[in-house]
């Protein structure tokens, strides 16, 4: 019998336990193939931790689609208009508007509907923003004629799926920790970072297999509109799955539905004992009087570790390569061919580190990743600069930015939502990750929007900055940081209470000293 080398030794054994005894049921005539696999709690933790993961597939296709077509766009709705590059850079961008958006409105939506079902809404999201960005003259213009209204159309349907990326970026991580026992949670949010980077690698096939043997001319009349079109099928994928899978414990917790999130339990953890020692501690951390908790109940530490580490993830840089890889590869003397399927690497190398990423996170900690993460990428932006002001480009230049996209694709790519998933205490997680993520997605629309005129004036110089920035966040992560492996939700909350006691008593002995 093979297994994913998933678990350890002793838990591949109570696997095999498992499967022994449902393969005895399914001949007894007690059950079916089908019922095996959601019955094993292993089978089963894989299946929804991989359907809420198709949220973070959409979420880097729709975030790197916009890297095959963003000449075509500039052409087409920008150039014809007589616009400038910074137009041309808040177009790229305007999708991040809309998951600021969908940031914010993520934990009202999530406490109130709950967490799958604000998914649910995502998945329509994403599909109305494949069809109109790919045809956003469908209803009130016509196809080859560029106006500034046409632009605004443009505009509001990659909005419209901004708003579904910051839905499932906010949600998605928190779906998977909630359902997921706390040895392996950090794994299964990699998952969900690994299908972000699996995404935007798609997109990048798909583009470049787009652009392959056409001419300039129809990329710029069809092509880029295929592009967006092809996010219609993961996007219908994503909704009917969702039908099949369930609402977190935590969530019907929330909602007083204590035998649904019970019975959850169980199937998940297999052991009815873990389930109700698991459910006390939900209900002992949901009953802090609500009158008392307001976002800083716990303390102003675990939010600022939280928000920096959401802006320094963006601020690193890793947006502007993925949204502007082929440009700049042209840049490095790639035609536009050769350009997109080098974009193929970047997306490629994502992939191959995030299995490292994967089998590293709960065993060397997040805290690990995230300073080996800031090295590796302030040695490799640093050096991409460093060749730009010594005339030296080519391949050199790129072989750093690949080495760049492989560091932070392996640690602070998937790490810092691993963190954001379980940083903050039940009570304050919707509304402290919606203001993160919101974090997030302004961080990297200021990023990306100011990459085209920076660019402009500096050249590749302007990786300096990146890299500078990417120094700080090694020290602020050796200072601030705390590690999270391998403890229950519950206890790394119990961990900020008592930090908040620390905090009240150093105030009162300053205040003491003062009188």
């Amino acid at each position: 019998m093979v297994y994913m080398k998933i678990f350890t030794n002793r838990e591949t054994i109570e696997c095999e336990k498992e499967s022994a005894y449902y393969f005895e049921n399914k001949r007894e005539g007690e059950g079916n193939s089908f019922n095996f696999m959601i019955n094993n709690k292993r089978y089963y933790i894989l299946f929804v931790a991989a359907v809420a993961s198709l949220g973070g597939l959409l979420f880097g296709y729709d975030t790197a689609v916009i890297a095959g077509a963003e000449q075509s766009i500039q052409l087409y709705l920008v150039d014809n208009l007589g616009l400038s590059s910074f137009v041309h850079g808040l177009t790229v961008s305007s999708a991040l508007v809309g998951c600021i958006i969908g940031a914010i409105v993520s934990g009202i939506l999530s406490n109130k509907i709950g967490r799958r079902n604000t998914l649910v809404i995502a998945a329509a999201l994403f599909f109305l923003s494949a069809l109109g960005s790919a045809y956003p003259e469908l209803l009130f213009f016509t196809v080859g004629e560029p106006s500034l209204a046409l632009l605004v159309t443009f505009n509001i349907y990659r909005i419209i799926g901004g708003i579904g990326v910051g839905l499932a970026s906010a949600i998605a991580p928190i779906y998977i920790s909630e359902m997921s026992p706390q040895n392996i949670r950090g794994k299964m949010v990699v998952l969900y970072s690994m299908s972000v980077v699996f995404g935007q690698t798609i997109v990048y096939v798909v583009n470049w297999q787009i652009a392959l043997g056409r001419t300039t001319e129809w990329i710029n009349d069809i092509g880029w509109r295929l592009m967006f079109a092809s996010e219609l099928i993961p996007a219908a994928l994503f909704f009917f799955l969702l039908l099949f899978i369930p609402e977190t414990p935590r969530y019907m917790a929330l909602k007083k539905e204590y035998d649904k999130a019970f019975n959850l339990l169980e199937k998940l953890n297999g052991s009815k004992q873990v389930a109700t020692e698991t459910l006390q501690q939900i209900k002992h951390s949901l009953n802090t009087k609500t009158e008392k908790v307001n976002l800083f109940y716990y303390g102003k530490l675990v939010l600022i570790v939280g928000m920096t580490l959401a802006v320094l993830q963006q601020f690193i840089g890793i947006n502007v390569i993925l949204y502007y890889a082929p440009r700049i590869f042209e840049n490095l003397g790639a035609d536009q061919s050769t350009s997109m399927f080098q974009t193929i690497f970047v997306g490629a190398i994502g992939v191959v580190v995030a299995f490292l990423s994967y089998r590293l996170i709960d065993k060397k900690g997040r805290k690990f990743l995230l300073l080996f993460g800031s090295a590796g990428c302030a040695i490799c932006l640093t050096a991409v600069a460093a060749l730009f002001f010594a005339g030296i480009e080519g391949i050199a230049t790129l072989l750093f930015i690949l080495g760049f996209v492989a560091v932070f694709q392996m640690t602070w790519g998937p790490v810092t939502w691993v963190i954001l998933s379980e940083l903050f205490p039940n009570k304050i997680r919707g509304q402290a990750v919606a203001i993160a993520v919101t974090l997030v997605w302004g961080a990297n629309l200021a990023a990306s929007s100011t990459f085209p005129p920076l660019n402009e004036a500096l050249g590749t110089g302007v990786f300096l900055i990146y890299g500078l920035i990417s120094t700080f966040a090694f020290f602020f992560v050796l200072k601030f940081v705390p590690e999270t492996k391998n403890k229950s939700l519950e206890e790394i909350e119990e961990t900020w209470l008592a930090n908040k006691k620390s905090e009240v008593n150093v105030d009162t002995d300053l205040q003491k000293k003062i009188n």
